[in-house]
């Protein structure tokens, strides 16, 4: 137990659903709901046991399961402990530590925040169903990956370092629009984002979309070096793939806009014409303050020499940077401080919350701004 002062509760999460997707979503996101009314978060955890008929289909080693387990969870795992239930469904059941409340709590650690205010400030999930959303985005992005034959393509030896390339119709050698997904660097996955592929498709660019190590098991650090990897193999693949890696841009949502941002800072693999960021972070210090920011090891060095907003703006790479109307103040002021710091227009206000925004990339204000910016001399 981290806190010798904490006290053991136990939660648990029920799914009589025979579809494993759903049941495990489903009872995990229980478990989350039951865990956060005692008082707890995901930090607190402990154990983790699930209880189930089919023990193979559920065993945490498989991808798709860790996947599952990251949306509700993102990087605070522990081992799964498997219990044969013999009916169909699953129980989750969560021991976890209960910490006293804290002496400081009403203290304030940041820009007037107190530690919970400024964890609510950068608890986007907040904002939606994330277990509704998810699902939606598992399906959606199922349906729009389906056409292509560009998937899973490897870009290094890791588990994770795969990307779908979507090509579009009747355009020889297109130029190429890479979009790096969010989580938190945790958590998330490209084959659920290929749906906000279409309006770059229908404006002639090829689509990739990458996947990245998750934390904490690969650091962020780690992870800015994958996104470095792949832009170079982006590069030596491109005559193999009929692309145009002259007219090479990029975007990246949340996390991913926070990736995007240290890519376009180090262009030794090839040069990158454009970056769209889309409600990202780029002053890691607040991050570090907080549970996730912790796990992720985010200490004083690490925020120096990961955060954006630190560095002074690529010279030869056009930036624009766009926020959702209903996030908070913190994210906005994330993107008006890149904005500011790197001379970039003022970001762009779009309809909707963190996760809707994306829809935009599609069609309306977002799509606007993202088409001129790439097609600049």
């Amino acid at each position: 137990m981290s806190d010798s002062k904490a006290t053991l509760i136990e939660v648990s999460g029920y799914s009589p659903s025979t579809d494993r997707d759903e049941s495990l979503r489903d009872a995990l996101t229980d478990a989350l709901k039951a865990l956060i009314a005692a008082g707890c978060g995901p930090q607190s955890i402990e154990a983790v046991a699930w209880e189930v008929d089919d023990l193979a289909a559920f065993h945490p080693s498989r991808h798709d399961v860790e996947l599952l387990y990251r949306e509700v969870f993102a990087g605070f795992r522990k081992p799964v402990a498997l219990r044969r239930s013999g009916k169909p469904g699953l129980r989750v059941v969560i021991t976890a530590a209960k910490a006293p409340p804290s002496a400081d709590a009403d203290q304030a650690v940041y820009r007037g925040y107190t530690r919970a205010e400024l964890g609510r400030q950068y608890s986007p999930r907040g904002q939606t169903d994330m277990n509704v959303l998810f699902k939606q985005w598992s399906k959606d992005g199922a349906q729009a990956r389906a056409p292509h034959g560009g998937l899973d393509l490897c870009y290094g030896p890791g588990r994770y370092e795969t990307f779908d390339l979507f090509m579009p119709a009747n355009v020889a050698r297109p130029p190429v629009w890479v979009f790096l997904h969010g989580g938190y660097w945790q958590a998330s996955d490209k084959n659920q984002h290929g749906q906000f592929a279409a309006g770059m498709l229908k404006a002639g660019y090829a689509v990739v979309m990458a996947n990245y190590g998750l934390a904490p098991e690969t650091s962020v650090t780690t992870i800015v070096g994958q996104i470095k990897r792949l832009m170079a193999c982006l590069a030596a693949q491109a005559d193999n793939l009929s692309l145009d890696i002259g007219d090479l841009h990029l975007s990246g949502h949340s996390a991913g806009a926070h990736l995007a941002a240290m890519a376009a800072l180090d262009q030794t693999a090839v040069p990158i014409r454009s970056v769209l960021l889309l409600s990202g972070l780029f002053d890691l210090e607040p991050l570090g303050l907080l549970p996730f920011g912790r796990l992720l090891q985010f200490d004083a060095a690490t925020i120096a020499a990961l955060s954006p907003a630190r560095f002074p703006a690529p010279s030869s790479t056009r930036v624009a940077l766009a926020v959702g109307a209903a996030e908070s103040d913190e994210f906005k002021r994330q993107s008006e401080l890149l904005a500011s710091l790197w001379k970039a227009p003022p970001s762009l206000i779009v309809p909707g919350h963190h996760f809707s925004m994306l829809e935009g990339l599609n069609g309306g204000a977002l799509l606007d701004l993202a088409l001129p910016l790439m097609r600049k001399g």
